[in-house]
């Protein structure tokens, strides 16, 4: 499964190329940049969501997923922000070659050995240095927070490892994710219908092309047609694959947390 994941995209949209051969070219830098940038700032709801100051950063707790959810399964704001600790003091530990404590399993919070995929992405002053994660959850949640901030941090192919210099100025971001369902659908309108914008991340697949989008893209790419599209483009698919082919589509939800550097 593809499980590693903009701002320019509505610049680059608004009528600079024109002839199609330079759409057709638009349309796959758009997917990749997509692809480059999951976890973004940009592709998160805007600063009317709660914050919290914390260390001198702000913690930014964010919600996912359709209201009618048992949100009793979702962490806290404390949880979320103790899990941004752990992925911060992970990579601190890595950069300095410092020793990395073991998980007292005694002593962890049960929401915490709980099996959950995670994404967790660096930013540096809004830009992507690193983003990796898990969509089917391979180990309990803090593992795969603190796998996952080493993966973002160091070992992420489209970025060289991050230095020491660069560690006080990342923003570290974790999205924790529900488990995938099977969405059923009988023609591309019946999928259009089905969709939910902003509440449902999506899987598509066929045969060996498969990739996902965050629910945050939808902030970036709120038409249900231009989001398959892309999606479709990510996945090695041509962008009208949503309508030609029978598509296997998944959905799920995201809850995010987020640092921010402080004004």
């Amino acid at each position: 499964m593809a499980e590693e994941m903009i701002n320019p995209v509505r610049k680059f949209e608004r009528g600079l190329l024109s002839d199609r051969v330079n759409r057709r070219l638009l349309s796959f830098t758009i997917a990749i940049l997509l692809f480059c940038s999951l976890g973004l700032g940009g592709l998160y709801p805007g600063k009317s969501d709660k914050e919290q100051k914390r260390g001198g950063k702000k913690t930014v707790h964010k919600k996912g997923g359709d209201e009618k959810m048992d949100t009793t399964k979702w962490l806290s704001e404390d949880e979320g922000k103790h899990l941004l600790g752990i992925a911060r003091e992970t990579i601190k530990n890595r950069l300095y070659n410092l020793q990395e404590p073991k998980i007292d399993w005694k002593d962890t919070p049960e929401i915490f050995q709980r099996r959950l995929g995670t994404f967790v992405t660096i930013n540096i002053e809004g830009y992507l240095r690193g983003c990796i994660g898990h969509i089917i959850p391979r180990e309990p949640l803090i593992e795969g927070i603190k796998e996952n901030a080493i993966n973002a941090a160091f070992r992420d192919p489209r970025f060289p490892p991050l230095t020491r210099e660069e560690f006080d100025r990342i923003e570290i971001e974790i999205s924790i994710l529900t488990s995938p369902k099977e969405l059923s659908y009988a023609d591309h309108r019946d999928l259009l219908k089905k969709l939910r914008p902003g509440i449902d991340g999506l899987i598509i697949k066929k045969g060996p092309y498969e990739a996902t989008f965050l629910p945050q893209v939808w902030e970036q790419l709120p038409s249900k047609k231009e989001f398959l599209s892309h999606l479709c483009l990510k996945a090695g698919l041509s962008a009208e694959s949503w309508k030609t082919e029978k598509l296997q589509v998944s959905t799920y939800q995201v809850q995010a947390f987020e640092e921010e550097k402080s004004e």
